[in-house]
């Protein structure tokens, strides 16, 4: 066994945890989590009760797309000039300005979908120039040796907010009304924005010190050329994109509840809920597969069966079952739709911070970002768009079928992913 592995195997799942500043950017990146996935369910559930349509949910999607795009290479750009801890908290502070304007809006009952449309635009542009700073912020506050496992608690970060945000969001529909869940946007917003101020940076710095006489649009391009020349990069990239296209559900969840399961509101979070539940379990599944070497293998392994089960989630539709036990089987479908999803995410996070220098590392994400907000933008349209041409089962079979393509295909041409081994 490798010095390395060694290492791993004497590192316990909540060792990362033990270092303050990552305790620090954990807190802000849960606080930022919570704080948008209650804004996509509040935003969402307002725009559909409003006007009732699947398209126009699937419209949220093309608008994010639109400004995410361009802005995610520029966020990475920026992360690896500017102080990442300071762009952090900039990019979060507009949240807490935006979605207070559209709380107020909604209590004077003066919001419009344009509004919605406009918050949700501006919104994505700044989150998504934070993005590629958070997480490559991540490899220096901890040492390399930590790295698989604070990946791993970032992506359980994420999937621990969408189990506590959607019950979160039932809870205070039921108690207070859609208000309640506007302000509760709000004030989560608030420790994501101050928290990363206080991060101190100890560990792989590389310093950066022509990068300030270099334009930005070349920042950019060296980037491209860095990924499109990495062995492993575009396979991973080209796999998230290929199958989330086509299966990307999450944000259109009231029209599933609505058309594939048949249920009012209340359903969104617990159905949202299973699949965050899946996400925690996988993400922590990887560490015990943390000296499994054929990592690509695995990405893989996993991608293939998240398609499986898009199958089986479309053919709920088919079945004549009473509401507790359909909910129940739709439940632990998207629970399975979690985890496989998490293991392949979190084990391509940990490959771009292990396989990407310092001086780099904000651009290699935002490429990896660029590619997964695409498609994910992508696919809340494309989702939306045909459950409301051929309903929303069928989609997801569709789905399933692309995805076991797009597997092998990967599987078959792009060798670097499929010998990838770590460590």
């Amino acid at each position: 066994m490798s010095n390395n592995s060694q290492e791993t195997n004497n590192i316990k799942a909540w060792s990362a945890f033990s270092f303050r500043d990552f305790r620090l950017l954990w807190i802000s990146g849960l606080c930022a989590s919570i704080t948008m996935q209650t804004r996509i369910l509040t935003f969402g559930v307002w725009l559909y009760q409003e006007t009732g349509s699947g398209l126009q949910l699937g419209l949220l999607g093309l608008v994010q797309l639109a400004v995410q795009m361009p802005s995610n290479l520029f966020g990475g750009a920026f992360a690896d000039q500017l102080d990442r801890r300071k762009l952090i908290a900039s990019t979060q502070s507009v949240s807490f300005f935006l979605i207070g304007l559209a709380t107020i809006l909604f209590v004077t009952d003066k919001l419009q979908p344009w509004h919605i449309y406009s918050i949700v635009g501006i919104l994505g542009v700044t989150s998504t120039l934070g993005a590629p700073a958070r997480s490559a912020l991540t490899a220096n506050v901890i040492p390399s040796s930590h790295m698989m496992h604070a990946v791993t608690s970032n992506t359980a970060t994420f999937q621990i907010s969408m189990i506590l945000t959607p019950l979160l969001f039932s809870s205070t529909i039921e108690l207070i009304g859609l208000e309640g869940a506007f302000l509760t946007a709000v004030i989560f917003s608030i420790p994501a924005t101050i928290f990363p101020l206080f991060i101190h940076l100890k560990y792989n710095i590389d310093g950066n010190v022509n990068i300030q006489n270099t334009s930005m649009i070349k920042r950019i391009y060296e980037g491209f050329k860095f990924v499109k020349n990495h062995p492993i990069l575009p396979g991973l990239y080209a796999l998230d994109i290929g199958v989330t296209v086509v299966s990307f559900y999450r944000e259109i969840m009231p029209l599933i509840v609505d058309k594939l399961f048949r249920q009012g509101q209340w359903a969104i979070g617990p159905l949202s809920a299973a699949n965050s539940l899946g996400g925690v379990a996988g993400s922590f599944l990887v560490l015990s597969l943390a000296n499994y070497r054929s990592k690509g293998m695995l990405v893989l392994y996993a991608t293939g069966t998240y398609a499986l089960l898009l199958f089986a989630f479309g053919s709920i539709q088919f079945l004549d079952l009473n509401t507790i036990f359909i909910l129940t089987v739709g439940s632990i479908i998207i629970a399975g739709l979690g985890a496989t999803d998490a293991i392949g995410m979190t084990t391509r996070q940990t490959t771009v911070q292990l396989t990407t220098p310092d001086n780099m590392r904000g651009r290699a994400v935002s490429f990896h970002s660029f590619c997964a907000m695409g498609a994910n933008n992508i696919g809340t349209f494309h989702v939306g768009f045909m459950s409301s041409r051929i309903g929303a089962g069928n989609t997801m079979i569709l789905g399933g079928v692309v995805s076991i393509c797009v597997v092998l295909a990967i599987f078959k041409f792009v060798s670097g992913l499929r010998n990838y081994r770590y460590p």
